[in-house]
C-alpha cells in the first residue's frame, strides 16, 4: 500500500488525476472505474481540464460505474448514472459503447450482476479503479460487516445512508433502500485500487483503514490486502496516521534508484 499525503483537496486531485493520466499514457485501451459522491468532483474537474488542453484522450478508455441506486432509471437526477453523465462524461471523447453501467432497473438483478463481472473479465480487468471512503469505512456500498470476498450484488442500504441522502430527495419515501454495487472482491481483483479522501473527518477512519486491522468492521482496510492500493490524502485526512512521516519520506523518495 502506498499513502500519498498533500496539503489539500486541491493536491489530492490533481495527484489522483496524474495517476490517471500515466495509466492512460502506457495502455492502449485503458479500463478505469468510476465512482459518484462528493470526492472525486475536484478530480473529475481536473480530467475535465486535463482533455480540454489535449493531455489526455477518452476515445480508447473504458469506463465502469462502481454502484447505483436501485429503482432509479438512468435519467433521474439522483442516479449515479446521471451523476457520471453529468460530471464527466458528456464533457469529455468517451464513446458511449465504451460505459458499463449497473442498471438500476434490471429484469433480473442476480442475472444482471453476474453480466457486470463477466464484461469486467471480457476486458482484461479494471485498471484503476478509483474510490472515496465513507465515515464509517465503506468502500463503494460494501457497508460494515460486508463480505471481503463479495462480488457485484445486491445491497440494502443501512439506515445512516438512507438519512444521509434524504436531502437529495423531495420525499424521505423516494429515498432508494436498495443499491447495486461492486464487491471487495471484485475491487481487490482491479490492477490498482486509487482511493481518494479529504478532510478532519475522514481522519478517524483513514487511520484505522491503512494502519488497523483487516476487518469487515472497516470495508476499506481490505486495501491493505491489494497488490496496489494507492492512497491520497489530504494533511487533515492524514492527522490520525501514526507513520504519516514515513509515508511522506516513501513517497519523496521513490524515484530514487537503489543505487544513487
Amino acid at each position: 500500500m502506498e499513502v500519498i499525503i498533500k496539503n489539500d483537496y486541491d493536491g489530492v486531485c490533481m495527484e489522483a488525476a496524474s495517476i490517471i493520466q500515466e495509466a492512460c499514457r502506457h495502455r492502449s485501451s485503458p479500463v478505469l472505474g468510476f465512482p459518484t459522491g462528493k470526492t472525486p468532483l475536484g478530480l473529475y474537474e481536473k480530467l475535465i481540464g486535463l482533455y480540454n488542453q489535449g493531455e489526455i484522450d477518452f476515445a480508447s478508455v473504458m469506463a465502469f460505474t462502481l454502484d447505483e441506486y436501485v429503482g432509479l432509471e438512468a435519467s433521474h437526477p439522483q442516479s449515479f448514472a446521471y451523476y457520471m453523465d453529468n460530471h464527466l462524461f458528456r464533457h469529455v471523447n468517451i464513446k458511449g459503447e465504451n460505459i458499463f453501467r449497473l442498471n438500476g432497473q434490471p429484469g433480473n438483478i442476480e442475472e444482471h450482476c453476474r453480466s457486470y463481472e463477466r464484461k469486467i473479465q471480457e476486458v482484461g480487468g479494471i485498471d484503476v479503479q478509483i474510490l472515496g471512503i465513507g465515515k464509517n469505512g465503506h468502500i463503494a456500498f460494501n457497508e460494515p460487516g460486508s463480505s471481503l470476498s463479495s462480488r457485484t450484488r445486491l445491497k440494502i442500504l443501512t439506515p445512516e445512508t438512507v438519512a444521509a441522502n434524504r436531502s437529495f430527495f423531495q420525499d424521505e419515501k423516494e429515498v432508494p433502500r436498495f443499491c447495486l454495487t461492486m464487491g471487495i472482491g471484485t475491487i481487490l481483483e482491479t490492477k490498482t485500487a486509487l482511493l481518494l479522501a479529504s478532510g478532519k473527518d475522514k481522519s478517524g477512519v483513514i487511520a484505522k483503514a491503512v494502519e488497523g486491522p483487516v476487518t469487515a468492521s472497516v470495508p476499506a482496510s481490505a486495501l491493505q490486502l491489494h497488490a496496489r492500493a494507492i492512497f491520497v490524502i489530504d494533511e487533515a485526512a492524514a492527522s490520525g496516521l501514526t507513520n504519516k512521516d514515513y509515508y511522506r519520506w516513501a513517497y519523496e523518495n521513490k524515484g530514487r534508484t537503489l543505487n544513487p
